[in-house]
């Protein structure tokens, strides 16, 4: 059985950074492409970060680009995001998805306030 597990969430202040993790199991993390979600109170979900098959390539949506960064360890078989410079707006519940299996885990939150 598919299952996505994200953590690292937490509050930081502007300016500062956090790592996120998503433990995959029931499946080879390292052979799919991962992607990072965000969803802000009263907003839409919004694709953040994308890594594809083997981690061969990497994007990011603009308001976020240049400052996250997206990557996976193999042997851990987690997906992280690094997530440097945040601002008040990065405030949501990240989320990660394995588009192959449709899968999503339950979210972390993450809250950027001074």
């Amino acid at each position: 059985q598919v299952q996505l597990v994200e953590s690292g969430g937490g509050l930081v202040q502007p300016g500062g950074s956090l790592r996120l993790s998503c433990a995959a199991s029931g499946f080879t993390s390292r052979i799919y492409a991962m992607k990072w979600y965000r969803q802000a109170p009263g907003k839409e979900r919004e694709l953040v970060a994308g890594i594809s098959v083997a981690g061969v390539s990497t994007s990011y949506g603009d308001s976020v680009n240049g400052r996250f960064s997206i990557s996976r360890d193999t042997t851990k078989n987690t997906v992280y995001l690094q997530m440097n410079r945040l601002k008040p707006d990065d405030t949501a519940v990240y989320y990660c998805n394995l588009p192959f299996y449709d899968s999503w885990g339950q979210g972390t939150q993450v809250t950027v306030s001074s």
